[in-house]
Parts: structure tokens; sequence; C-alpha cells
């Protein structure tokens, strides 16, 4: 019962810290792959997204555990891959229009 409630505290300690990592990474893709299609206003929305995100997230991971930085890390390959997916979908979808 106590292993129970401590996996559940240490899960929802860092859930926070793998969806900062996904999701500044995720932009990153994003952004990257913008770039390479030149689609201006997508690059500067992911930029400015990706700008935001890092300035919220320097300080967890500089002062972090090693355990920290591999769940953030963790986060951020999913995030990247997730990047590439969705942003090949949302280039399609704005050529099509």
């Amino acid at each position: 019962m106590e292993k129970n409630k401590k996996l559940k505290q240490n899960f929802k300690k860092r859930l926070p810290l793998f969806l900062t990592g996904f999701s500044q990474v995720y932009f990153v893709a994003v952004n990257t792959y913008f770039l390479s299609k030149e689609m201006y206003l997508g690059v500067f929305i992911s930029a400015f997204i990706i700008s935001m995100i890092w300035s919220f997230n320097i300080k967890r991971i500089a002062f972090g555990s090693t355990n920290d930085r591999l769940v953030y890390a963790f986060g951020a390959t999913i995030g990247s891959v997730c990047g590439l997916w969705s942003s090949s979908i949302i280039a399609l979808f704005i050529s099509r229009l």
C-alpha cells in the first residue's frame, strides 16, 4: 500500500517535467519542419512558444536530479517524434488551402 502511494507521488512529481520536455522539443520539431518548408507564420508562432517554454523550464532542469533529467529527456524524445508527425499533417492541410 505504501509503495503504491509513493509511486503515485513520484509520478505526479515528474509528470510536469515530462510534459515540459515534450512540449519544448515538440515545438522545436514543428519549427524545424516549418523552416524547411519556408512557412513563416508557423516559424514565428513555434519559435515564440519555444522561447516561452524555455524561460519557465531552465531552472527546473538546471537544479534537477539525474532522474529528473532522464524524465525530461524522455519527454523531449517523444515530443520530437510527435512534432514531426503533427507538423507534416499541418503542412499538408495548409498546402491544400
